[in-house]
């Protein structure tokens, strides 16, 4: 009877079948997934954008004519620059505001000896709160009457705004929820903190810098990594703004149309109001390939132009 390598050789074909079997099978469902709810969607948009659809009748063929419509016709689309232009300076805004924001709340937590896990715990909880419920409550805090800020404001002396109503206020209202939603960036900046070495900042003080030299010429600059990484997704995730915005501009019955003169109109609610709103479905999937797009020539251009490795 043979025995040894001999048999195991002869048994190693099927082995390998049987593990090329399991792998496929372990992998299905995640592969399911993708070519059901993202590959398939995705071509299909792909599709649509080059026809003219309001999701009742057929699909009828048009080109290239939505691309151009949108980018060109400002008679049958009028707020589509006015919605790319919202979406750019929220983005300008929202993000170097979040990225303060978080850098400062883990700095404090990084200090903190005693109940940091609470104060990480409360500072995380925007985060996971429904968008619905953030808007609503933002919503009153924002309100020009009964609203917290302003009542906040007027106890300092200064008078209250009508944040939500005044279009050169908008943005930076709209910035500042965001600002106040950084904990998935606070946790991956105290992350980056937790990593700096320690004998690094004890050579620093023995070199006698101060706690604001140490920031500035070395956890900040050993945060290069960190802060970039932070900046890439912040800027995709600012281009794409929707539900909250959505949420506040349609609360009391109010239509959406992005505030008053269009000043919180970003760039993926025009969107939703073209697909589900004017019926015009194809244009709205033509609007998610020119952000695509916009969205991957940004991306290359931070990987292009802004530095990533720590000092």
């Amino acid at each position: 009877m043979t025995t040894g390598p001999g048999r195991r050789a002869r048994r190693r074909p099927g082995a390998r079948r049987r593990d090329h079997l399991t792998g496929w099978l372990l992998i299905a469902p995640a592969l399911a997934y993708f070519v059901v709810f993202l590959l398939y969607p995705a071509l299909s948009a792909l599709y649509y954008s080059f026809t003219d659809w309001n999701l009742r009748t057929e699909a009828s063929w048009v080109g290239l004519a939505n691309y151009a419509d949108l980018l060109f016709d400002d008679v049958k689309y009028p707020h589509f620059w006015k919605s790319v232009s919202v979406t750019l300076q929220y983005t300008l805004v929202a993000v170097p505001l979040t990225l303060v924001s978080a850098l400062a709340q883990a700095l404090l937590l990084n200090a903190i000896r005693r109940g940091a896990n609470l104060f990480r715990l409360l500072l995380f909880l925007p985060v996971v709160t429904a968008e619905a419920a953030v808007g609503a409550i933002w919503r009153w805090l924002y309100d020009p009457q009964y609203g917290l800020i302003n009542t906040l404001l007027g106890l300092v002396g200064i008078p209250g705004q009508n944040w939500l109503n005044t279009p050169e206020l908008v943005i930076p209202a709209l910035a500042f929820i965001a600002a106040w939603q950084c904990g998935i960036s606070m946790i991956i900046y105290l992350a980056g903190l937790k990593g700096i070495p320690g004998s690094i900042q004890e050579a620093a003080i023995i070199d006698g810098a101060g706690p604001w030299q140490r920031f500035w010429r070395v956890t900040f600059p050993m945060l290069r990594p960190t802060t970039f990484y932070l900046l890439v997704t912040g800027v995709i995730a600012a281009l794409q703004v929707f539900g909250l915005v959505y949420v506040i501009f349609s609360g009391n019955g109010r239509s959406v149309t992005g505030g008053p003169e269009q000043s919180g109109l970003t760039y993926v609610l025009h969107l939703y109001l073209f697909a589900f709103r004017y019926d015009a479905m194809g244009a709205a999937c033509a609007m998610s390939f020119i952000l695509l797009v916009f969205i991957m020539i940004v991306t290359a251009l931070q990987f292009r132009f802004v530095k990533q490795e720590a000092a």
